[in-house]
């Protein structure tokens, strides 16, 4: 079964940096993904295209960041019913304004929203959401955690150990 696509949708190329850490997630789990820049009130008819036939294009899932009024994710959810899930970008108010704009949606067009420059977790969030289809990403998926899980216990037992050393 071929895996379904994750669009990364940006409203400026200044939010590229804060996207680097979801292109590396979703390349280390081989999940293709394009990367694009539409803003939700500068191209507002070329965001709505995309959107419109996101489906039919082979992808899943949907990523929207976007920073100050950030109303990109909104703007792409009312126009598929693919799962989009929204990354609000700090760029003024410490990210605050862009939250509210992302995570306040009404009733009938969700976002999922993930933390302010959240990008790692909104690739993550992606995946497991293609995973439920997709046996081979949820082993992926339950590898990592289990690379995550141990992890923390080697730090726990260095943590241990230095503290007997006091």
């Amino acid at each position: 079964m071929e895996v379904k696509k994750v669009a990364v949708i940006m409203g400026s190329d200044s939010d590229f940096a804060a996207l680097k850490g979801a292109f590396q997630i979703l390349k280390a789990f081989d999940v293709p993904f394009e990367v694009h820049v539409f803003s939700a009130h500068r191209t507002p008819f070329e965001a709505a295209e995309f959107a419109q036939n996101a489906r039919e294009n082979g992808f899943g899932v949907l990523i929207a960041a976007a920073g100050k009024a950030a109303h990109l994710a909104g703007a792409l959810a009312a126009q598929s019913v693919l799962p989009v899930i929204g990354i609000p970008i700090k760029v003024s108010l410490d990210g605050l304004d862009a939250l509210l704009a992302t995570v306040q949606m009404p009733r009938g067009i969700p976002v999922a929203t993930v933390a302010i420059d959240g990008a790692d977790n909104a690739a993550l969030l992606a995946i497991e959401m293609l995973a439920i289809g997709d046996e081979t990403l949820a082993e992926r998926l339950l590898e990592s955690r289990k690379s995550m899980r141990e992890e923390v216990l080697k730090k726990d037992e260095r943590v241990q150990t230095e503290v007997e050393g006091l």
